[in-house]
């Protein structure tokens, strides 16, 4: 089976606090992990980015402590402000996962908590 890379995409929202952001980070990867019936293996790398009103967790740490479902200790995770732009919603998380997959498959972008207004043509009915 061929496989390409792929960029999957989701956004979440949260409330500035640990449980929160863990939370928010965790229920949004694991399911756009299983939505995508992705295996650590064809994980490139994860990328987060946070808007600065969510000071008290970094989500890649969210991430690693937050389950164990799936060990995402072998990808790399990196986190960066998202850039401030007037009228951008508040408490956002927004997440690229680099992974491959088998060619042609179709995409399952998660946005949840709030996040659906940014994309709302990748929000399940």
């Amino acid at each position: 089976m061929e496989k390409r890379l792929y960029g999957l995409r989701g956004a979440t929202g949260a409330l500035n606090t640990e449980d929160s952001i863990k939370k928010s980070v965790v229920d949004m990867c694991l399911r756009l992990f299983k939505e995508n019936f992705l295996n650590v293996d064809d994980i490139v790398s994860i990328q987060f980015t946070i808007t600065s009103d969510l000071t008290k967790m970094n989500p890649a740490a969210a991430l690693r402590k937050g389950q164990n479902e799936f060990d995402v200790s072998p990808c790399a995770l990196f986190c960066s402000q998202e850039p401030v732009i007037d009228g951008s919603p508040e408490r956002m998380i927004r997440l690229l996962v680099t992974a491959y997959m088998p060619e042609n498959s179709t995409l399952h972008h998660v946005y949840i908590n709030g996040a659906e207004k940014l994309r709302p043509d990748f929000v399940k009915k």
